[in-house]
């Protein structure tokens, strides 16, 4: 029987050995970063064509924050790749053979993913706002400034609770082919086609990308369903069902 820290260094171990989940980390970084500065840097410049409404109070955090739509795609990729390239190179059956108690195994996973998750998403949170608020110039806000550094961790625990759902839906599916097919689609076709029908847009209030998205918000916005704790409770409850899910199917199916 191997112990929980044992289980935590493998675990450690075989996320920083596979190059790809390396990878689409660095990217989650790159293109939240990238697009929220180069948003930022266009909104200063053009800020009267970008303005919008003008009775509603300019959201400079959630401008820099432009780019984590594409941050969201490589988070997700990365969890799916951590729980997913077990299952198609076999190994998870070394790794089961070493840890046959499952529920063991998968809360180790899902404690190291989290953790490297959120790790690089507070540090991505962070670097984007500072860098956006850098170009936006007289129109950007202070961290200190009211809700602002909850929307800054806000945007970090979306991400990392992304990252933990996708991982708890490949365990779920057992192939990180299949489960990107469900994921992706699900985000960023499903979701915000949903949205747009009046009559079913209500349902799709309650999905997880929308909830978490709430997270952002500094400003609460006239005609939203709810704020961002309400949204942070829903989206943790996705990723909990999540990954609850992906502990039942792990030890009632054969690998």
């Amino acid at each position: 029987m191997a112990s929980f820290p044992a289980v935590l260094r493998s675990e450690w171990t075989k996320i920083r050995s596979v190059r790809s989940t390396v990878w689409t980390l660095a990217l989650a970084f790159v293109v939240t970063l990238g697009v929220g500065a180069l948003l930022s840097l266009l909104t200063n410049n053009n800020f009267n064509e970008f303005r919008g409404n003008e009775d509603t109070p300019f959201d400079a955090t959630g401008t820099a924050f432009s780019g984590i739509m594409l941050g969201e795609l490589a988070i997700i990729v990365f969890g799916v790749l951590a729980v997913g390239n077990e299952y198609s190179s076999g190994m998870i059956r070394v790794s089961l053979a070493a840890v046959p108690q499952r529920g063991t195994l998968l809360t180790g996973k899902a404690v190291v993913l989290g953790a490297l998750a959120f790790a690089v998403s507070l540090v991505t949170a962070f670097i984007t706002f500072f860098v956006g608020q850098s170009l936006l110039g007289d129109h950007s806000t202070g961290i200190s400034e009211p809700h602002v550094l909850r929307a800054v961790f806000g945007a970090a625990l979306y991400l990392t609770m992304l990252c933990l759902f996708s991982a708890g839906v490949t365990a779920m599916l057992h192939n990180q082919t299949l489960a990107l097919g469900v994921l992706v689609p699900f985000f960023f076709l499903l979701s915000p086609i949903l949205s747009a029908v009046p009559k079913v847009k209500t349902l799709a209030h309650y999905f997880p990308d929308y909830a978490g998205s709430r997270m952002l918000l500094v400003y609460e916005q006239h005609g939203q369903p709810y704020g961002p704790w309400a949204g942070f409770g829903i989206c943790l409850t996705w990723t909990l069902a999540a990954l609850v899910g992906g502990a039942m199917v792990l030890k009632n199916r054969d690998a």
